[in-house]
């Protein structure tokens, strides 16, 4: 063989190989989206775009696709749909084991890739100022004397994170979770003018998406699922914990891929990722949004979702939402 044969199959050998650890996108990426704008998950996504295009982390265009539908199923699908294909990103939460759990879906975790867990949500127990709960303890008071007066909305559905927040206070308190009076909307901007209207009493949602209307006066939180309080408009807002109820409680947000995506694939949305997390405007979103920053990845990141699912798993059960 000469020695320019040689050297011709080393060059290959190192380009394959390069090739091999260097994947990029190589067309438009769709991270998509299972609710309609302007809830939690939504705000994931755009925060996720800002950040990415603003730092110039990705060599291809990103764009939000929402797909909102059957408690966020349709847009899991969607992505599962585009096996192998890493260009199809979604953002998931926890609905995406309690739709299993409780038989809304039939898609399991497992058939999505997990990415990356970027924080941890906390749920607020949301009421009108001008409502007859005028703190956490005298909603544990009316919860545990009469639970149907007490009207419980929230989203995307029943079974949803959100539910169990719910539930979980309920369980604290000592009475039947089953015993809640709840209603489930699509979004939670469906729910926010229903609790300012007086159809229900109390919502449960994410901290940020009701710290505006606590601040202007329209919405009050009397109690938050974080292990200590919160800043901002929400910074005189007590822990359930200050109230003597045992209800910590974080609903993670994180980006899922199709099944059969390479090793490097993988690796490049971690790194991508991880990078955004610590850009500087990530951390003012953080703030912004009420939100904790908890960047997991990979083997971690599975055995956490296992954990979740299973301890969900427990707390359906007690709903009487478990398939």
């Amino acid at each position: 063989m000469s020695k320019h044969c040689f050297m011709g199959l080393a060059l290959a050998a190192m380009v394959t190989s390069a090739g091999a650890q260097g994947w990029t996108p190589q067309k438009n990426v769709e991270l998509v989206v299972p609710n309609p704008p302007g809830g939690s998950n939504d705000k994931t996504a755009r925060t996720v775009e800002r950040i990415l295009t603003a730092n110039k982390l990705l060599s291809s265009t990103l764009s939000v696709v929402n797909k909102a539908g059957a408690g966020g199923t349709l847009a899991y699908l969607y992505v599962q749909q585009h096996a192998g294909d890493p260009h199809y990103l979604v953002v998931g939460g926890p609905a995406l084991l309690t739709n299993h759990i409780t038989g809304a879906a039939k898609l399991h975790h497992t058939d999505l890739t997990p990415i990356a867990s970027l924080f941890d949500d906390y749920t607020a127990f949301a009421v009108s100022p001008g409502g007859a709960l005028p703190n956490g303890k005298d909603l544990v008071a009316k919860l545990r004397q009469d639970p149907k007066s007490v009207t419980i909305g929230f989203s995307p559905l029943l079974g949803s994170h959100n539910h169990i927040a719910a539930g979980l206070l309920m369980k604290a308190a000592g009475g039947n979770v089953r015993d809640l009076k709840v209603v489930a909307y699509k979004g939670s901007a469906d729910a926010v003018p229903n609790l300012m209207g007086g159809h229900i009493d109390m919502m449960t949602t994410a901290a940020g998406n009701v710290a505006g209307h606590v601040a202007s006066g329209k919405l009050r939180v009397v109690a938050i699922t974080a292990p200590q309080r919160l800043g901002g408009a929400l910074s005189q807002v007590p822990t359930w914990k200050e109230q003597g109820m045992d209800v910590v409680f974080g609903a993670w947000r994180a980006i899922f891929a199709p099944k059969g995506l390479t090793p490097q694939q993988i690796a490049y949305w971690e790194g991508v990722l991880k990078k955004a997390t610590e850009a500087p405007e990530w951390k003012d979103d953080i703030e912004k949004n009420y939100w904790a920053n908890v960047f997991v990845s990979g083997e971690r990141f599975g055995k956490e979702l296992e954990q979740d699912y299973a301890g969900m798993k427990t707390v359906l059960v007690d709903l009487g939402l478990a398939r």
